[in-house]
């Protein structure tokens, strides 16, 4: 027994070092000096002069504050839309079967291809529309693969759910929108949190779109950071410091509904 206990401790605390490495290792190199990072051996991989150069040269000489403010902006804003639309989308697919099923299909069908595929037509007809370089016309591209992939995963927390539930609740003098409000939708509350925790990430971490279809006026962090590997040179440490402060956001949002995200999870793993 005690040999099963502590190989269980032994893997938990390989697996959290594995996790936990990658964001120590960037967090050091964002607060090294370059002769530090360029420096060869170990003797200065925990060990050297702290300092805060690498923050500094980020918000003075590169778009950072301007790329995070337009990532803040894209990301809550195509998570908020794509929830908008995929809660009652979700719903109609799982009390109603809209559609025959096929129209659930077609919906979830746009994140079974790779995005570069709908890449091509998007860059012709905003280039028409003037949606290029514009914190509209990314929110809408992000929206687009966000909604289909929320109303996948919240029909399977609204199946979950008993239909009797909703039948009492019609008896007792209940209408369909007094049901959602005061049973439904508490009761789909961590499912919810946990879709919208899965859309504000990969919103805030998207890369191709960004990358693809802006260039100074929407551009994000993502593609901001990439910008620092230069041709000759790479800004090792300013790099670091920016993917430092990019990824708190989201860890924050992590943290503070994690209590929803584990309750959503677990949706639905045990039936009376």
């Amino acid at each position: 027994m005690r040999i099963k206990s502590a190989l269980f401790w032994l893997a938990t605390v390989v697996i959290v070092l594995v996790f936990i490495a990658p964001l120590v290792w960037i967090f050091l190199t964002g607060i090294k000096s370059r002769p530090d990072l360029l420096h060869v051996g170990l003797d200065k991989l925990f060990i050297f002069s702290p300092t805060l150069w690498n923050y500094q040269y980020l918000f003075q000489w590169t778009l950072f504050t301007h790329e995070f403010a337009n990532t803040a902006i894209v990301a809550v804003a195509s998570t908020a839309l794509a929830m908008a639309v995929a809660l009652p989308a979700a719903y109609s697919f799982a009390r109603f079967n809209t559609g025959s099923g096929h129209l659930l299909f077609v919906t979830i069908s746009t994140r079974m291809f790779p995005g570069i595929v709908a890449a091509i037509p998007f860059f012709f007809a905003f280039s028409k529309l003037g949606l290029m370089d514009t914190h509209l016309g990314l929110t809408l591209l992000i929206f687009y693969f966000n909604m289909s992939f929320a109303t996948f995963l919240l029909f399977g927390f609204f199946r979950e759910i008993p239909e009797e539930l909703e039948h009492a609740a019609m008896i007792d003098g209940y209408g369909r929108i007094e049901i959602l409000r005061r049973i439904i939708f508490p009761l789909i509350g961590p499912g919810a949190a946990v879709t919208a925790v899965f859309c504000l990430v990969w919103s805030w971490n998207e890369f191709l779109y960004s990358v693809l279809f802006t260039k100074i006026v929407a551009r994000t962090v993502s593609v901001g950071l990439a910008a620092l590997w230069g041709s000759i040179e790479i800004e090792w440490g300013p790099m670091s410091a920016g993917a430092t402060l990019a990824i708190l956001p989201t860890l924050i949002a992590a943290w503070f509904m994690q209590r929803y995200i584990i309750r959503g999870l677990t949706f639905g793993a045990v039936k009376g």
